[in-house]
């Protein structure tokens, strides 16, 4: 007993001192102040907070000689969406619609979701204009919300 606790001490105070070498990379020079831009969504009816999970899809006109790099914007979305409480991301580009690119994210409920709406800060408000900034349709992207049907 005496020897695991030994052990453990020494590397408690060994993770200490490469604590002081090594820093954790906080991104520095971000703004990360609530943005608060996203529109509250439409809706028929008031889903109870705990009821989900609640499944957000994103269409996208995409014209063919922006997909490589919508794609690569894409991605870094999905990063902040898993990021922001998403247990599931995707882009998925329709075979019959090769310029429709539908981007789905899924949290466990509907609390969850709206606190997304709180989380999204100015520095991911960048990142997601330059993923709009591809979009060729006449408004802004469409989104839908929807919830486990029981």
């Amino acid at each position: 007993m005496s020897f695991t606790l030994a052990f453990a001490a020494v590397g408690l105070i060994a993770g200490l001192a490469l604590t002081l070498r090594y820093r954790l990379d906080t991104g520095g020079g971000e703004d990360l102040t609530p943005s608060m831009h996203w529109p509250e969504p439409v809706i028929a009816f008031e889903p109870h907070p705990d009821r989900g999970p609640v499944m957000v899809t994103i269409e996208y006109r995409i014209q063919d000689k922006n997909a490589r790099e919508f794609s690569e914007a894409i991605h870094s979305m999905g990063k902040i969406r898993k990021r922001d409480g998403a247990v599931q991301w995707g882009v998925f580009t329709d075979v019959a619609d090769p310029s429709r690119h539908v981007e789905t994210f899924i949290v466990e409920s509907w609390a969850e979701h709206m606190r997304q709406h709180e989380r999204v800060t100015v520095a991911d408000r960048a990142i997601e204009e330059r993923v709009y900034s591809f979009h060729a349709g006449p408004d802004r992207p469409k989104v839908w919300h929807y919830i486990y049907s029981e």
